[in-house]
Protein backbone atom coordinates (compact mmCIF):
# COMPACT_ATOMS: atom_id res chain seq x y z
CA UNK A 1 0.00 0.00 0.00
CA UNK A 2 1.32 3.44 -0.94
CA UNK A 3 2.19 5.98 1.79
CA UNK A 4 -0.64 8.26 0.58
CA UNK A 5 -3.27 5.51 0.91
CA UNK A 6 -1.90 4.58 4.32
CA UNK A 7 -2.11 8.22 5.39
CA UNK A 8 -5.74 8.63 4.36
CA UNK A 9 -6.73 5.33 5.99
CA UNK A 10 -5.39 6.50 9.32
CA UNK A 11 -8.32 6.76 11.72
CA UNK A 12 -7.28 10.16 13.09
CA UNK A 13 -6.86 11.57 9.58
CA UNK A 14 -10.23 10.16 8.54
CA UNK A 15 -11.99 11.69 11.53
CA UNK A 16 -10.37 15.06 10.80
CA UNK A 17 -11.45 14.97 7.14
CA UNK A 18 -15.02 14.12 8.14
CA UNK A 19 -15.03 17.05 10.56
CA UNK A 20 -13.76 19.35 7.79
CA UNK A 21 -16.48 18.03 5.48
CA UNK A 22 -19.17 18.88 8.00
CA UNK A 23 -17.71 22.37 8.40
CA UNK A 24 -17.85 22.85 4.63
CA UNK A 25 -21.52 21.88 4.54
CA UNK A 26 -22.20 24.39 7.30
CA UNK A 27 -20.24 27.06 5.40
CA UNK A 28 -22.25 26.55 2.21
CA UNK A 29 -25.47 26.53 4.21
CA UNK A 30 -24.69 29.75 6.10
CA UNK A 31 -23.30 31.75 3.17
CA UNK A 32 -25.98 30.72 0.67
CA UNK A 33 -29.42 32.19 0.05
CA UNK A 34 -31.70 29.18 0.32
CA UNK A 35 -35.42 28.73 -0.16
CA UNK A 36 -37.65 25.69 0.15
CA UNK A 37 -40.47 24.72 -2.20
CA UNK A 38 -43.09 22.41 -0.73
CA UNK A 39 -41.97 22.78 2.90
CA UNK A 40 -45.55 22.12 4.01
CA UNK A 41 -45.30 18.52 2.75
CA UNK A 42 -42.81 17.18 5.31
CA UNK A 43 -44.13 19.58 7.94
CA UNK A 44 -47.50 17.81 7.84
CA UNK A 45 -45.80 14.52 8.70
CA UNK A 46 -43.63 16.12 11.37
CA UNK A 47 -46.64 17.75 13.00
CA UNK A 48 -48.73 14.59 13.00
CA UNK A 49 -45.81 12.40 14.09
CA UNK A 50 -46.01 10.12 11.05
CA UNK A 51 -42.72 8.60 9.80
CA UNK A 52 -41.69 8.50 6.15
CA UNK A 53 -38.77 7.60 3.90
CA UNK A 54 -36.72 10.51 2.55
CA UNK A 55 -35.66 9.77 -1.06
CA UNK A 56 -32.96 11.72 -2.91
CA UNK A 57 -30.44 11.03 -5.65
CA UNK A 58 -26.93 9.99 -4.65
CA UNK A 59 -25.46 12.91 -6.58
CA UNK A 60 -27.54 15.41 -4.57
CA UNK A 61 -26.49 14.11 -1.17
CA UNK A 62 -24.10 16.83 0.02
CA UNK A 63 -26.57 19.43 1.29
CA UNK A 64 -29.32 17.08 2.46
CA UNK A 65 -28.55 17.71 6.16
CA UNK A 66 -29.69 21.31 5.60
CA UNK A 67 -33.23 20.33 4.59
CA UNK A 68 -33.80 18.30 7.74
CA UNK A 69 -35.33 19.48 11.02
CA UNK A 70 -32.78 19.15 13.81
CA UNK A 71 -35.40 18.03 16.34
CA UNK A 72 -36.32 14.98 14.24
CA UNK A 73 -34.18 11.84 14.15
CA UNK A 74 -33.30 10.46 10.73
CA UNK A 75 -31.21 7.38 9.90
CA UNK A 76 -29.55 7.45 6.47
CA UNK A 77 -28.77 4.12 4.81
CA UNK A 78 -25.01 4.05 4.17
CA UNK A 79 -22.85 1.55 2.30
CA UNK A 80 -20.50 -0.61 4.41
CA UNK A 81 -17.67 0.36 2.03
CA UNK A 82 -14.97 2.72 3.31
CA UNK A 83 -16.52 5.67 1.42
CA UNK A 84 -19.83 4.94 3.13
CA UNK A 85 -18.19 5.05 6.54
CA UNK A 86 -16.60 8.39 5.69
CA UNK A 87 -20.01 9.74 4.79
CA UNK A 88 -21.55 8.33 7.95
CA UNK A 89 -18.99 10.11 10.13
CA UNK A 90 -19.45 13.36 8.19
CA UNK A 91 -23.24 13.53 8.52
CA UNK A 92 -22.88 12.35 12.11
CA UNK A 93 -21.34 15.73 12.91
CA UNK A 94 -24.57 17.28 11.59
CA UNK A 95 -26.91 15.24 13.76
CA UNK A 96 -27.83 12.50 11.30
CA UNK A 97 -27.63 8.85 12.29
CA UNK A 98 -26.83 6.00 9.90
CA UNK A 99 -27.68 2.39 9.14
CA UNK A 100 -24.95 0.39 7.38
CA UNK A 101 -25.76 -2.10 4.65
CA UNK A 102 -26.24 -2.77 0.94
CA UNK A 103 -27.60 -5.37 -1.43
CA UNK A 104 -24.20 -7.10 -1.58
CA UNK A 105 -23.27 -6.99 2.11
CA UNK A 106 -25.45 -6.55 5.17
CA UNK A 107 -28.62 -6.09 3.09
CA UNK A 108 -30.97 -8.27 5.15
CA UNK A 109 -29.74 -6.80 8.42
CA UNK A 110 -30.11 -3.26 7.08
CA UNK A 111 -33.63 -4.00 5.82
CA UNK A 112 -34.74 -5.22 9.25
CA UNK A 113 -33.11 -2.23 10.93
CA UNK A 114 -34.84 0.24 8.60
CA UNK A 115 -38.27 -1.31 9.06
CA UNK A 116 -37.78 -1.39 12.83
CA UNK A 117 -36.65 2.26 12.86
CA UNK A 118 -39.68 3.39 10.85
CA UNK A 119 -42.13 1.43 13.00
CA UNK A 120 -40.64 3.13 16.06
CA UNK A 121 -41.74 6.45 14.57
CA UNK A 122 -38.39 7.65 13.23
CA UNK A 123 -37.35 8.53 9.68
CA UNK A 124 -35.13 6.88 7.06
CA UNK A 125 -33.11 8.45 4.23
CA UNK A 126 -32.35 6.38 1.11
CA UNK A 127 -30.65 7.12 -2.21
CA UNK A 128 -32.60 4.94 -4.67
CA UNK A 129 -29.72 4.93 -7.18
CA UNK A 130 -26.89 4.24 -4.70
CA UNK A 131 -24.30 3.09 -4.04
CA UNK A 132 -23.17 2.23 -7.58
CA UNK A 133 -25.87 3.42 -9.93
CA UNK A 134 -27.09 3.60 -12.62
CA UNK A 135 -27.33 7.34 -12.03
CA UNK A 136 -30.83 8.63 -11.31
CA UNK A 137 -32.45 5.21 -11.79
CA UNK A 138 -34.45 3.98 -8.81
CA UNK A 139 -34.08 0.45 -7.50
CA UNK A 140 -36.74 -1.70 -5.87
CA UNK A 141 -35.10 -1.55 -2.44
CA UNK A 142 -36.79 1.66 -1.33
CA UNK A 143 -40.21 0.35 -2.43
CA UNK A 144 -39.72 -2.85 -0.41
CA UNK A 145 -38.84 -0.92 2.76
CA UNK A 146 -41.86 1.38 2.41
CA UNK A 147 -44.20 -1.55 1.83
CA UNK A 148 -42.97 -3.55 4.81
CA UNK A 149 -43.03 -0.54 7.16
CA UNK A 150 -46.30 0.87 5.87
CA UNK A 151 -44.94 4.39 5.33
CA UNK A 152 -44.90 6.77 2.33
CA UNK A 153 -41.86 7.97 0.38
CA UNK A 154 -41.13 11.70 0.15
CA UNK A 155 -38.83 12.76 -2.72
CA UNK A 156 -36.58 15.78 -2.19
CA UNK A 157 -33.78 17.43 -4.13
CA UNK A 158 -31.67 20.58 -4.21
CA UNK A 159 -29.79 22.77 -6.67
CA UNK A 160 -27.54 25.79 -6.39
CA UNK A 161 -26.42 28.61 -8.66
CA UNK A 162 -22.75 27.98 -7.80
CA UNK A 163 -21.68 24.37 -8.18
CA UNK A 164 -19.13 21.87 -9.39
CA UNK A 165 -20.16 18.58 -10.99
CA UNK A 166 -17.73 15.71 -10.50
CA UNK A 167 -17.06 13.14 -13.22
CA UNK A 168 -18.12 10.30 -10.88
CA UNK A 169 -20.85 7.83 -11.88
CA UNK A 170 -23.49 9.90 -10.01
CA UNK A 171 -22.25 13.29 -11.31
CA UNK A 172 -21.93 14.35 -7.68
CA UNK A 173 -23.03 17.95 -7.17
CA UNK A 174 -20.77 20.04 -4.95
CA UNK A 175 -22.50 23.23 -3.86
CA UNK A 176 -20.16 26.21 -3.52
CA UNK A 177 -20.37 28.99 -0.92
CA UNK A 178 -22.18 32.29 -1.53
CA UNK A 179 -24.66 30.82 -3.99
CA UNK A 180 -28.40 30.87 -4.46
CA UNK A 181 -29.97 27.53 -3.63
CA UNK A 182 -33.34 25.80 -3.57
CA UNK A 183 -34.77 22.64 -2.05
CA UNK A 184 -37.86 21.10 -3.65
CA UNK A 185 -40.06 18.52 -1.92
CA UNK A 186 -42.14 16.23 -4.11
CA UNK A 187 -45.55 14.73 -3.38
CA UNK A 188 -45.74 11.72 -1.04
CA UNK A 189 -45.76 8.33 -2.75
CA UNK A 190 -47.65 5.57 -0.94
CA UNK A 191 -46.88 1.86 -1.20
CA UNK A 192 -49.95 -0.27 -0.31
CA UNK A 193 -49.20 -3.55 1.46
CA UNK A 194 -51.52 -5.36 -0.97
CA UNK A 195 -49.81 -3.89 -4.06
CA UNK A 196 -49.25 -6.36 -6.90
CA UNK A 197 -45.92 -6.87 -8.63
CA UNK A 198 -46.99 -4.65 -11.49
CA UNK A 199 -48.12 -1.99 -8.99
CA UNK A 200 -44.69 -2.07 -7.35
CA UNK A 201 -43.01 -1.57 -10.73
CA UNK A 202 -45.24 1.45 -11.37
CA UNK A 203 -44.46 2.88 -7.91
CA UNK A 204 -40.72 2.49 -8.45
CA UNK A 205 -41.06 4.28 -11.78
CA UNK A 206 -43.12 7.03 -10.12
CA UNK A 207 -40.33 7.63 -7.57
CA UNK A 208 -37.78 7.83 -10.36
CA UNK A 209 -39.90 10.14 -12.51
CA UNK A 210 -40.70 12.51 -9.67
CA UNK A 211 -37.09 12.77 -8.51
CA UNK A 212 -35.94 13.51 -12.05
CA UNK A 213 -38.72 16.09 -12.46
CA UNK A 214 -38.04 18.04 -9.27
CA UNK A 215 -34.26 17.89 -9.84
CA UNK A 216 -34.73 19.44 -13.27
CA UNK A 217 -37.04 22.07 -11.77
CA UNK A 218 -34.49 22.90 -9.08
CA UNK A 219 -31.70 23.27 -11.66
CA UNK A 220 -33.91 25.53 -13.76
CA UNK A 221 -34.69 27.76 -10.79
CA UNK A 222 -30.94 28.17 -10.25
CA UNK A 223 -30.23 28.81 -13.94
CA UNK A 224 -28.31 25.57 -14.32
CA UNK A 225 -28.38 22.86 -16.95
CA UNK A 226 -29.96 19.61 -15.79
CA UNK A 227 -27.96 16.45 -15.12
CA UNK A 228 -29.09 13.62 -17.39
CA UNK A 229 -29.96 10.18 -15.96
CA UNK A 230 -27.94 7.18 -17.05
CA UNK A 231 -29.38 5.04 -19.82
CA UNK A 232 -32.22 2.91 -18.48
CA UNK A 233 -31.43 -0.76 -17.93
CA UNK A 234 -33.70 -3.24 -19.65
CA UNK A 235 -32.36 -6.55 -18.32
CA UNK A 236 -33.84 -6.19 -14.83
CA UNK A 237 -30.49 -6.09 -13.02
CA UNK A 238 -31.36 -2.72 -11.54
CA UNK A 239 -34.37 -4.20 -9.74
CA UNK A 240 -32.27 -6.30 -7.35
CA UNK A 241 -30.30 -3.45 -5.85
CA UNK A 242 -30.93 -1.76 -2.54
CA UNK A 243 -30.62 2.03 -2.62
CA UNK A 244 -27.83 3.10 -0.27
CA UNK A 245 -25.62 6.12 0.01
Amino acid sequence: MSPIKTFFRNNTVRMFLCWLGSLYIRLVSITGRWRIVGADIPEHFFTTGKPFILAFWHGRLLMMPRCWRKDKTIHVLISMHRDGRLLADTVGHLGMKTIAGSSSKGGATALRAMVKTLKEGNYIGITPDGPRGPRMRASDGIVSVARLAGVPILPVTYATSRRRILSSWDRFLIALPFGRGVFIWGDPIGVPREASESDLVDIRQSIENQLILISNQADEKCDQTSIEPAAAEIDGTNDARQGVA
